[in-house]
């Protein structure tokens, strides 16, 4: 579901987990992600937030993304993978990765028991939690060493919704 100012967010990666799950939309269920036969274990620092994507959307080859549904960073506390969150995006981190486009939508959710920040827009989190923002940039620079990673800049929330709504599968507004 995509409404003016929220979305869902599928939680494939609860926050400090270490191990790269995804969904299989053919088998129907998570799997762990594979790197040449081998389960994909992030040798890094574990994911700083519940990490997943939002349903519906697509990310075209065509045009320069990475033929996956849009990748989203919820900001809350661990929840079990599969779970649905309805949140409100409030940035976007504009990353290439190897090459393709593989922004990340930064979201919170809407409800506030859920919250554990208190930013409801780019400027919030760039005033309030500034270390926030370069947590998550080099956590996406440096958790996969095998890809060439760069960041273009990060954009505001209105940047992340049109992101999302440009990848919708089926325009719902």
């Amino acid at each position: 579901m995509v409404t003016k100012n929220t979305c869902n967010a599928v939680i494939e990666i609860p926050a400090g987990t270490n191990k790269k799950y995804e969904y299989s939309p053919s088998q129907k269920k998570f799997v762990v992600d594979l790197d040449e036969g081998t389960e994909r274990i992030i040798d890094f620092l574990p994911y700083p937030g519940n990490y997943g994507f939002i349903p519906s959307t697509l990310s075209k080859t065509a045009s320069g993304g990475d033929g996956d549904a849009l990748d989203v960073l919820v900001l809350m506390e661990s929840v079990p993978m599969g779970s649905v969150v309805e949140v409100s995006p409030i940035a976007i981190l504009k990353l290439i990765d190897d090459g393709e486009t593989d922004y990340k939508i930064v979201a919170v959710p809407t409800t506030k028991k859920l919250q554990i920040i208190q930013a409801t827009t780019y400027d919030d989190l760039a005033t309030d939690y500034p270390k926030l923002l370069e947590i998550i940039s080099l956590w996406f620079l440096n958790y996969n060493p095998n890809d060439i990673s760069t960041i273009e800049g990060w954009g505001n929330e209105k940047e992340a919704f049109a992101e999302i709504q440009r990848h919708l599968k089926i325009k719902q507004l």
